[in-house]
């Protein structure tokens, strides 16, 4: 406890200034005078950024923003738009399944409208809309 030094604050003739007094001594002393500064004054937020755009603090929300517009709205925009492609370039005897499973052969396509031959010993036909046509077997 040697080397402990508490610093006082005193005002000669209205300039701050501040004193460095080593422990166990009487203020004015043997202590040495200081000038005071903003920097002495108020230190606490010395190692703070030098002034910053005000619009950096809204930086990760606006990132989060993107990644939740890619993951909400971009992601299944892009799946309709290729289910949709892929329903218009349905032809004559491809073998398509649905999506509750049937797989069949295209025979006829009819605006909204898809007959499919599921089975050949019997000729059974089905007829379902377009849009439950979940992907095309021949193509891949």
């Amino acid at each position: 406890m040697k080397n402990l030094w508490i610093l006082a604050a005193a005002a000669d003739d209205g300039a701050d200034v501040v004193e460095a007094v080593p422990a166990g001594q009487e203020s004015g002393q043997s202590g040495t005078l200081v000038p005071a500064g903003p920097a002495d004054i108020n230190d606490a937020g010395a190692d703070r950024p030098a002034n910053r755009p005000g619009w950096l603090g809204y930086l990760p929300f606006i990132f989060l923003f993107v990644i939740m517009y890619m993951l909400l709205f971009r992601g299944p925009r892009k799946q309709q738009q290729k289910h949709k492609e892929m329903v218009q370039t349905l032809a004559k005897n491809d073998k398509v399944r649905t999506i509750g499973g049937i797989i069949g052969t295209v025979v006829d396509i009819k605006d909204e409208e898809v007959i499919l031959k599921v089975d050949e010993s019997n000729n059974t036909k089905i007829r379902v809309v377009a849009s439950a046509i979940g992907k095309n077997l021949s193509k891949e």
